[in-house]
């Protein structure tokens, strides 16, 4: 039998759009205040990466990530669309749109809609207007309702929405609050985020206080226990979809496939080679410095990352798939012994994945997978 593994194919993609109506206050992505002036410059500067890097792969999953994509304007958007066109797609393809409910209407939904786009993904983050004010988000209660609704009848029918938890100052009847209103919206997938406190955001920058870990615990107990009484199935630490709506996207990152990233700050995984994109828009467009980043992974690394990223899964890692991606069991090269014999880990013959009463204090579990 021939051992020699077979080449990846890379079946995603993610670009990144790096332009935002206004800066949250907890925002740590690469991101700058819309200027029409230099978008036109950096779509030219992004269909140049994308012809000088896309080898003609079908694609599976598109994924528009920023910043805002829908800050856009309709003449910007169309020429997004077109540089898009180069991708050859796969017939059961998963195509993703950011949007911030501000920006969504009637003109631009149909435009999203008729270039293929299938899935939304919606920045809701909470239903509080006073909390809402605080993360420097200008939409209200009533028009996350009435968009979604408009969207629906386009119809997009997979939608997904943003929710961060653990705000400063909140209180858990207000987390109770946002999740009746989530499950009023009647989509299908719902992230949560617990709100981490970067330093280089407006919230870390005036030394913003988040709740108690206690009190953050307590709020993602009652989401996972009342999402999925509600029909979601947790099939990611953070991440929750009904049947057949989970991100195919994502999976691609925790499944610890290649991607293709492009774009000002966008990160990719190819031929075992992990790279970051320059966060300089004069290097951008210039096409100089555009890899700050590139990082040939070892095949001990690569094992590590699996594991990392496979965890977050409620699933876990499959077992059998590892052993014919490296040729090796998980047993054999991480000691994993003591965390099975105090059940924070659990093998179940199939899958090797995290004891559900863990997930919370998953990074001191993961921690164990990284060096040694």
């Amino acid at each position: 039998m021939n051992n020699e593994k077979i080449k990846e194919c890379v079946k995603s993609v993610y670009i990144h759009i790096p332009f935002c109506n206004y800066i949250c206050s907890y925002c740590d992505f690469c991101k700058m205040y819309y200027d029409e002036n230099k978008i036109d410059k950096y779509l030219n500067a992004l269909k140049e990466e994308i012809k000088n890097n896309y080898k003609g792969e079908i694609i599976d999953t598109l994924y528009i990530g920023g910043g805002t994509p829908s800050s856009l304007n309709i003449k910007q958007l169309n020429k997004l669309f077109d540089i898009l066109k180069v991708f050859k797609l796969n017939k059961n393809y998963e195509f993703t749109f950011e949007c911030n409910i501000e920006n969504i209407n009637e003109e631009k939904a149909k435009l999203l809609y008729n270039n293929h786009v299938n899935r939304i993904s919606i920045g809701v983050q909470t239903f509080n207007d006073n909390l809402l004010s605080k993360l420097g988000r200008n939409h209200k209660k009533n028009d996350v309702f009435n968009k979604i609704n408009l969207l629906k009848k386009i119809p997009f029918e997979n939608i997904n929405v943003d929710f961060i938890y653990a705000l400063p100052g909140e209180k858990l009847f207000d987390v109770k609050s946002d999740i009746e209103n989530f499950l009023k919206l009647g989509i299908n997938h719902i992230s949560t985020y617990s709100l981490i406190l970067e330093p280089n955001t407006i919230f870390g920058i005036n030394n913003i206080s988040s709740v108690s870990e206690e009190m953050d615990t307590k709020m993602y107990n009652y989401i996972c226990d009342t999402l999925q009484h509600n029909g979601f199935k947790h099939y990611e630490l953070s991440n929750f979809a009904k049947d057949g709506y989970e991100s195919r996207h994502n999976l691609t990152y925790w499944n610890n496939l290649e991607y293709y990233g492009f774009g000002l700050g966008a990160s990719g995984y190819i031929n075992g080679i992990r790279y970051t994109n320059t966060r300089s828009f004069k290097h951008y467009i210039n096409n100089s410095n555009m890899r700050i980043e590139e990082y040939l992974l070892s095949e001990k690394e690569k094992m590590e990352n699996e594991m990392i990223l496979g965890l977050r899964k409620i699933e876990g890692v499959n077992k059998n798939s590892f052993k014919n991606k490296y040729n090796k069991n998980i047993e054999d090269v991480f000691n994993i012994k003591n965390l099975l014999k105090n059940k924070l880990l659990i093998d179940n013959g199939i899958n090797i994945y995290i004891n559900p009463k863990y997930l919370y204090i998953q990074n001191s579990i993961l921690i164990n997978f990284i060096g040694g």
